[in-house]
């Protein structure tokens, strides 16, 4: 168990509002806010910016020139007060930036833990990322967005506002999605990013075997390739979901949507 006092470089700026955990480092130029909480052995390389209130916790790494915990970018923000949440074990690279929540958008925005997001990534206001994500360079959220766990978002992908990502998807580079992608699917560029079948090899690598594999794909033809109609596709994946716990996530995310449903 980490005791060590936080080290605190003699050009960063801590206010006395914030709560430093054991073990966590500031570097040179940094600003830590008031209603700032950061967990044990988190540390901030050069010139990054947390503002409050927000909770941060232990064991992230923020590599450098991060901004985080910033006003939402909504012009209907008026000042109320709202917050960001982030996990543990995130790594996030130079120039990433995060916003927190707004008072119409539930008041937060949320990170959990084990994600990796790279140079020039950016979460809006009232997002919510689940664990194990990875956002490479330049991959870019809206407003209310909703991320599943183990989501990859490939180098400059941009998710409109509203839409939800399912579990296990994978966002191709360059990939602008305008609407819900369900778990498993691999979503390709083209314009606005269209379904190109399921993310075969990122659910083999996750220790999903043939079976769950096969019939995640026979949803999938059902939804995408069968020419039936979406009511049509519906009836199918639910029989198909008899036998399946995978399916039934597919079947329960698209019924549970607000928007369109990428098709």
């Amino acid at each position: 168990m980490t005791t060590a006092a936080p080290v605190i470089h003699p050009s960063a700026v801590v206010e006395a509002g914030a709560k430093l955990g054991a073990g966590v480092v500031v570097g040179p130029f940094c600003y830590i806010g008031n209603e700032v909480q950061v967990g044990d052995n988190t540390t901030f390389g050069p010139h990054c910016s947390v503002q409050g209130p927000a909770r941060i916790g232990r064991d992230n790494r923020f590599v450098g020139h991060c901004a985080i915990g910033g006003e939402p970018q909504d012009k209907k923000y008026a000042g109320e007060r709202v917050e960001l949440v982030i996990g543990e074990r995130n790594v996030f690279r130079e120039f990433c930036t995060i916003n927190r929540g707004t008072g119409g958008g539930g008041g937060s925005t949320t990170v959990g833990n084990d994600n990796w997001f790279l140079a020039y990534t950016h979460v809006a206001h009232d997002c919510h990322v689940g664990d194990h994500c990875v956002f490479s360079n330049n991959a870019t959220l809206a407003g209310h967005v909703t991320v599943g766990d183990h989501v990859i978002l490939s180098g400059f992908a941009g998710i409109h506002q509203f839409c939800r990502i399912g579990a296990h998807a994978f966002i191709g580079m360059g990939a602008f999605v305008n609407g819900d992608v369900p778990p498993f699917l691999m979503v390709a560029q083209e314009g606005y990013g269209k379904p190109r079948g399921i993310n075969s090899e990122g659910l083999k690598r996750r220790g999903f075997d043939s079976e769950r594999i096969g019939a995640i794909k026979r949803a999938y033809r059902a939804l995408y390739m069968s020419g039936a109609s979406l009511d049509e596709a519906r009836v199918r994946i639910a029989e198909i979901a008899g036998e399946s716990a995978d399916v039934r996530d597919f079947l329960d995310f698209i019924e549970s949507g607000e928007r369109p449903l990428l098709r």
